[in-house]
């Protein structure tokens, strides 16, 4: 625990000298012509290629996958979050859709939150306080729940959904509606880039003032921000996905 301390201190001057310019990737955005973003989220990318296949690995080399290992290890901790982020979709989405979906809202989940996470590296930025990468994030969301909720319950019955439950008002509500939906990608990807970004502006700025001891708690802070924002994308991906695919009875609603 010690070293990993003294580990942890020597870290931190790097942010300092991040704050001030440097990134590991810097070098690399000029030589490729790629933004800096964009480089970071393919590492993370081929890191998760990586992980999965060690995972895998893991999986296979046991008798029976339904028992965990002993302590903590690189399987249990991420059975953990799967059963973590399994129960929360069970909780909103119901048994069924939980899933169904379940390999989406995983990936979305660990993909966010991975990125989120990488700011914390000296010399690194998160790849989410660009407005690029989380308002596409935003967009693979919005078509993936349309796309969903339109093979649940047609196209039609999908409209309808942006109708509201009664005939009479759905002249009202259709444009509310739409302009509610279509503007999920924006809220979606401005949410997640504002508190990114304000969170590593934060952690550079002390860390650039004072490089020793001070940065630590704005570290244990800066982790606490990645999980939830990770956590709060997922839940609303979740939240949409189950009211997209909601099978509501409209005719009773007309009927009373």
């Amino acid at each position: 625990m010690t070293r990993l301390m003294l580990l942890a201190l020597a870290m931190i001057p790097a942010l300092a000298h991040a704050s001030a310019g440097f990134t590991f990737i810097g070098q690399l955005e000029h030589t490729l012509h790629t933004k800096q973003h964009v480089i970071t989220f393919a590492i993370m990318g081929i890191l998760f290629l990586v992980v999965g296949t060690i995972y895998r690995a893991q999986i296979s080399s046991v008798k029976n996958s339904v028992i965990p290992d002993r302590g903590i290890s690189f399987r249990n901790v991420f059975e953990a979050l799967g059963q973590f982020i399994y129960n929360l979709a069970r909780n909103i989405m119901g048994e069924e859709e939980a899933k169904k979906y379940f390999t989406v809202i995983m990936l979305l989940f660990t993909v966010v939150f991975a990125n989120n996470l990488i700011g914390l590296l000296p010399g690194f930025l998160p790849p989410t306080d660009n407005f690029n990468t989380t308002l596409a994030l935003g967009v693979f969301v919005f078509i993936y729940y349309n796309y969903q909720g339109i093979r649940a319950q047609g196209i039609v019955g999908h409209i309808k959904h942006f109708m509201g439950p009664v005939w009479y008002l759905a002249v009202l509500i259709f444009p509310i509606e739409l302009i509610s939906h279509t503007v999920r990608p924006l809220s979606l990807g401005l949410r997640l880039k504002g508190n990114m970004e304000g969170d590593h502006l934060v952690l550079s700025i002390f860390s650039g003032l004072v490089p020793y001891i001070v940065p630590i708690p704005f570290y244990v802070i800066g982790l606490f921000v990645c999980f939830m924002q990770a956590f709060v994308f997922t839940l609303l991906t979740m939240v949409y996905i189950s009211l997209a695919t909601a099978h509501h009875d409209h005719d009773d609603a007309q009927a009373h």
